[in-house]
C-alpha cells in the first residue's frame, strides 16, 4: 500500500509539473513574469519530491530501510535547498501579483525580463546558502543516540533527536533563524495581499475583480499549505511529537505541495488550460 500510494503521487507530480513546464516553455503567450516564476516553482517542486519519494518507494519495494551517511546528508541538503528556495520564490510571486494589481502601469518597468531573472536567481541562491548552513551545522553534531531516523527520509528534527543534548541547542538556534526567515516571507506575503485585496475592492467591474481574485487565490492556497506545515514540523514541541503525527506532517510539507501545486494553479487558469 505504501509503495503504490507513493508511486501514484510521484507519477502524478511528475506528469503535472512536466506539463506545466512544457506548456509555459512552448506557448509564447505564457512568456510573462507570472508564468516565468510558475515555471521555476514547478522545477523546484519536481526537485523536492524527487529528493524523498523515490528512495521511500525503493525502501517499500525492496524492504530495505538503510541509507548511507553521505546519502542522508545529500537528502537533507537538497530538501532544505529546494523548500527554502520555494518559500523565497513564493514571496517573489506575491510581489509580482502586488505590482500587477496595485501598480499595473509600472508592471513592465518593475518586472522586466532582467529583473525577473535576478529575483528568481536570488530565490535559488538564498535557498542554497540556507541549505549549506543547516546541512553543515546538522552533520557536524555528534550523534549519541544511535543511527535510526524515525522518518521516511532524512529530516533535521529527527536527526537532532540522535544528537547529544549540549550540541542539540546549537542547531535549534540555527533552525530558529531559518524559521524566522520563513515567517518573514509569510508576513511579507500577507501584507502584500492586504494591499492587493484593498486594490481589488476598488476595481469597478465585477469581471475585473473576479479575474484578479482568480490569479491570487491559488498562490495564497499554496503559501498557506507550505508555510503552515513546514513551521509546524520544525517548531512543534516534543511533548506532542509522535511517529504518526511526524509522518503526516512530513508528507504534508514535502510530498503533497509538489503534487497539488500544478492542479491549484491550472484549475482556475484559462491561459494554462489553453496552452495544455
Amino acid at each position: 500500500l505504501h509503495f503504490w500510494l507513493f508511486l501514484g503521487i510521484y507519477l502524478a507530480a511528475l506528469l503535472a509539473n512536466g506539463l506545466i513546464i512544457t506548456a509555459i516553455a512552448c506557448y509564447h503567450q505564457l512568456h510573462t513574469p507570472m508564468y516565468f516564476f510558475l515555471l521555476n516553482l514547478a522545477l523546484l517542486d519536481l526537485g523536492s519530491i524527487s529528493t524523498t519519494v523515490p528512495k521511500a518507494i525503493a525502501n517499500s519495494l525492496w524492504d530495505n530501510r538503510a541509507i548511507s551517511y553521505p546519502g542522508c546528508a545529500a537528502q537533507v541538503f537538497l530538501l532544505v535547498f529546494l523548500i527554502s528556495a520555494e518559500c523565497f520564490l513564493l514571496t517573489v510571486m506575491a510581489y509580482d501579483r502586488y505590482v500587477a494589481i496595485c501598480k499595473p502601469l509600472r508592471y513592465g518597468t518593475l518586472l522586466g525580463s532582467r529583473a525577473c531573472v535576478h529575483m528568481a536567481a536570488a530565490a535559488w541562491v538564498c535557498g542554497f546558502l540556507n541549505a549549506v548552513l543547516h546541512t553543515a551545522n546538522t552533520f557536524s553534531l555528534p550523534l549519541c543516540q544511535g543511527n535510526a531516523v524515525d522518518q521516511f527520509f532524512c529530516e533535521i528534527p529527527q536527526i537532532l533527536k540522535l544528537s547529544c543534548s549540549d550540541a542539540y541547542l546549537r542547531e535549534v538556534g540555527v533552525l530558529g533563524v531559518g524559521v524566522c526567515l520563513v515567517f518573514g516571507c509569510f508576513v511579507y506575503i500577507v501584507l502584500s495581499y492586504g494591499q492587493i485585496f484593498r486594490a481589488m475592492l476598488r476595481i469597478p467591474s465585477e469581471q475585473g475583480r473576479h479575474k484578479a481574485f482568480s490569479t491570487c487565490l491559488p498562490h495564497l492556497a499554496v503559501v498557506s499549505l507550505c508555510v503552515s506545515t513546514a513551521i509546524f514540523a520544525y517548531l512543534k514541541p516534543p511533548s506532542i511529537s509522535s511517529t504518526s503525527l511526524d509522518l503526516l506532517v512530513a508528507v504534508l510539507y514535502s510530498v503533497v505541495p509538489p503534487a497539488l501545486n500544478p492542479l491549484i494553479y491550472s484549475m482556475r487558469n484559462h491561459e494554462i488550460k489553453d496552452a495544455l
